[in-house]
């Protein structure tokens, strides 16, 4: 497939990143030649330096012949415009945008981008996929990473192993037999900074991150296996009245039950709009580093913070402060994944990554056949990949045992006629399941291939 992608900052290299590994033909096109020469440097692609929305710079990117195109730069203009360009003047069958204003995200309810006017076929809004990743962190505080998957009915949570966890050096086969009504399946363990598939007869160690499957209705359990507590989260303070801070506001005050929720913006304007945009949450204008602010908005109190600025550094000492104060529960918003490994370390209970989770929101629209939905893990090291099986699929009639999975490839649970089961060797896998894989970056070519889904995208 030839896929043109407008925008070479971190989400637009890593999407050339996972589809250039692919054996895709991608071209990325940036105005900053810098950004092109890096993307040329270090992937499989070709670079054009120019404007995206230029008609004669999508010329010589090959736009006559591209089949799909992804407007991700910094601009939300130049994202429609290159979209109307790519269906007017090339008639470029997909196109997928990442818009932020507000203004235009209202529109997607309207009939703006459902005709000739602006053909677009999917928007993505990186600050609605942030807000719904920390949602998601919210409802397993004890988890630093988590993903819905089979339309809710399951969950991969990301889980660190500590000094009290009662199953540590205990073999993963064990784990299996001393639990054998639990619904949860370790996919990957991130030991020493690197990730890998574990065998059946790995062990999990003290510093180790856990990736478990497991089944909605057994998430309590499985963080109790691995000796967390979930507590319901009740007073949040967000750091952060920006759009990011403004969508999980909202969130929060429409989530059943009781949350008091304050939120703490530096910018006087932000924090007016903030105020003016939200029911019950209380606004606080003034520095989320700020001690006597911290304080007063009751962050000794809390169940939990969400830091969510536009900096980095700014979030993960705001989180540090909280913890300082008391706060059993700090998520920090990180978009640099070079500061990942020190959270830990500051005692950041969980991160949110926006590279990643827009990512993986751009790649269930771009996936080959009947996926799903698709999660990428850490720095794009591996994928989790919900897909129904096809007839012509390799694993269509085989039990698990059989089927000749990549090493770096495990089966995370197998969902027939709407019940989610945990795998074994013997699951038989049918035509019309739905099955959920980790794999590993290398192996997410064969998992496609082995889900008879490299013939068409679309």
């Amino acid at each position: 497939m030839k896929v043109i992608i407008c925008g070479a900052g971190q989400v637009g290299w890593q999407i050339a990143r996972h589809l250039s590994g692919e054996h895709n033909d991608v071209t990325v096109v940036d105005n900053n030649p810098d950004l092109v020469r890096r993307a040329t440097d270090t992937l499989d692609v070709q670079g054009i330096a120019g404007f995206a929305s230029y008609p004669d710079v999508l010329d010589r990117a090959g736009a006559r012949d591209a089949d799909m195109i992804i407007a991700a730069t910094h601009s939300d203009e130049v994202n429609m415009v290159t979209c109307q360009v790519a269906h007017s003047v090339f008639s470029i069958q997909r196109k997928i945008a990442r818009l932020r204003a507000k203004s235009y995200l209202n529109a997607i309810y309207s009939d703006l981008y459902r005709r000739d006017h602006l053909p677009i076929d999917v928007v993505i809004s990186p600050e609605r996929e942030v807000a719904a990743a920390a949602m998601q962190r919210l409802r397993a505080p004890a988890a630093f990473d988590t993903e819905v998957f089979m339309d809710g009915r399951a969950q991969l949570l990301g889980i660190r192993v500590d000094d009290d966890c009662p199953v540590v050096n205990t073999p993963l086969r064990q784990l299996t037999e001393l639990f054998s009504t639990l619904r949860a399946i370790v996919v990957g363990i991130r030991r020493d900074g690197s990730l890998f598939a574990p065998e059946p007869g790995d062990q999990l160690f003290v510093g180790d991150a856990a990736y478990v499957f497991c089944h909605a209705d057994d998430v309590n359990r499985a963080m109790e296996v691995f000796g967390k507590k979930e507590k319901r989260q009740e007073r949040v303070v967000i750091v952060g009245g920006g759009n990011v801070g403004l969508e999980v506001a909202k969130a929060l005050e429409a989530r059943a039950g009781r949350t008091r929720a304050k939120m703490i913006e530096k910018s006087r304007k932000n924090a007016e709009r903030a105020a003016e945009a939200l029911e019950r949450t209380i606004v606080l204008n003034g520095d989320g580093l700020d001690r006597g602010l911290m304080i007063e908005a009751g962050i000794d109190k809390a169940d939990a913070m969400l830091a969510v600025t536009d900096d980095d550094k700014t979030n993960m000492l705001a989180a540090v402060r909280a913890k300082a104060e008391g706060c059993p529960f700090a998520i920090a918003l990180i978009n640099d994944p070079t500061l990942l490994p020190l959270l830990p370390h500051l005692g950041i209970d969980a991160h949110i990554n926006p590279r990643s989770t827009t990512v993986s929101s751009i790649l269930r629209h771009i996936r080959y056949g009947r996926i799903r939905q698709v999660y990428s893990i850490g720095d794009a090291e591996a994928e989790v990949i919900e897909t129904e099986v096809l007839s012509t699929s390799p694993m269509a009639g085989q039990a698990i045992r059989d089927i000749d999975f990549p090493e770096g490839v495990l089966v995370g649970a197998v969902s027939k006629n709407g019940e989610v089961l945990r795998p074994s060797g013997e699951l038989r896998i049918e035509a019309g399941d739905t099955i959920a894989l980790f794999a590993m970056a290398a192996d997410v070519r064969e998992v496609e291939r082995l889900m008879q889904v490299s013939i068409d995208y679309f």
